[in-house]
C-alpha cells in the first residue's frame, strides 16, 4: 500500500462570532447560514502571522452533516497578505450536531472535521504557498476551530 507523503505545514486557529451567524434559512442545497471569522493565528515552521476578518458560508444537510465554506485573509510575521480559502464538512450525528448548532461544545468523538485547502499569494518570498496542495482536519473549541494543516508532496 502507498502512503501519501505529506509534512505539518502550520496550525491555524480561528476565533468564530458564533453569536452573530446570519441565518440565510432553508435553500435548496440545505440550511444556509454565514458565520463571522473574527480573527485568530497560524503558526508552522515556514509561516506564522496572524487571520484578519473573513467569513464561513455553512450549509447545514440533513443527516448530520454540515458543509463549511472558508475564505480568510492572513497576514504574515512580514506584512505579507495571503488569501486562504479552504471547504470541508462537519460530520456528526444529528443529536450532536444540533447541540453544536445550538452553541454546545462537542466531545472529539462525537464528530470528524476534515478540509481541503488552498493559499494565493503575491509577495515574492511566499511564491511557493501557490502551489501547496493542503488537506487538513479540526477541532471544535469554544470560540471557534484549531486546524491542523499538511501539505502533501
Amino acid at each position: 500500500m502507498h502512503k501519501l507523503p505529506h509534512a505539518h505545514l502550520l496550525t491555524l486557529s480561528i476565533d468564530v462570532d458564533f453569536a452573530g451567524v446570519a441565518m440565510i434559512g432553508k435553500t435548496p442545497a440545505g440550511l444556509r447560514r454565514i458565520a463571522q471569522v473574527t480573527g485568530g493565528s497560524f503558526t508552522g515552521d515556514r509561516l506564522q502571522g496572524t487571520v484578519l476578518p473573513g467569513s464561513d458560508w455553512v450549509i447545514h444537510r440533513p443527516g448530520g452533516v454540515m458543509l463549511i465554506d472558508v475564505r480568510l485573509l492572513l497576514k504574515a510575521d512580514g506584512g505579507e497578505l495571503i488569501y486562504l480559502t479552504y471547504q470541508g464538512r462537519f460530520l456528526a450525528e444529528a443529536d450532536a450536531l444540533a447541540r453544536f448548532s445550538a452553541g454546545g461544545q462537542l466531545d472529539a468523538s462525537e464528530y470528524s472535521l476534515a478540509v481541503a485547502a488552498r493559499f494565493e499569494c503575491g509577495e515574492e518570498r511566499l511564491q511557493w504557498l501557490n502551489n501547496v496542495i493542503a488537506v487538513g482536519s479540526g477541532q471544535q473549541k469554544p470560540t471557534g476551530a484549531v486546524y491542523s494543516i499538511f501539505e502533501i508532496s
